[in-house]
């Protein structure tokens, strides 16, 4: 078992910076994959980025590419999502999210993630 909870979420404006973080605990960190996910109002989860075990891979979704920076430290079970020029399409909750390394690469798919978080809000105003 893998525990998620994020945290970082709050209330910005357009244009601002957030960072998320999700602490893990529970069976080996470094052993999954992580990703983060966010389902905006009325609409379906969608997946954002996900990092590979050891940081060095990473891979992002369109809306997200060159705004949004996926990282890891292992030491400190921690995944991060800093997310900047914030829009208010941006505005969902915020999951992360792990999966096993055997599954192919890159894992977009959110019913191929083994645990999930409880979710922290991200609120994006105009």
């Amino acid at each position: 078992q893998v525990q998620l909870v994020e945290s970082g979420g709050g209330l910005v404006q357009a244009g601002d910076s957030l960072r998320l973080s999700c602490a893990a605990s529970g069976r080996t960190f470094s052993g999954y994959r992580m990703g983060w996910f966010r389902q905006r109002p009325g609409k379906e989860r969608e997946f954002v980025t996900i990092i590979s075990w050891s940081g060095i891979a990473t891979y992002y979704a369109d809306s997200v590419k060159g705004r949004f920076t996926i990282s890891r430290d292992n030491a400190k079970n921690t995944v991060y999502l800093q997310m900047n020029s914030l829009k208010t399409e941006d505005t969902a909750v915020y999951y992360c999210a792990a999966v096993g390394r055997e599954i192919p690469w890159p894992v977009r798919d959110s019913a191929k993630y083994d645990y999930w978080g409880q979710g922290t809000q991200v609120t994006v105003s105009s």
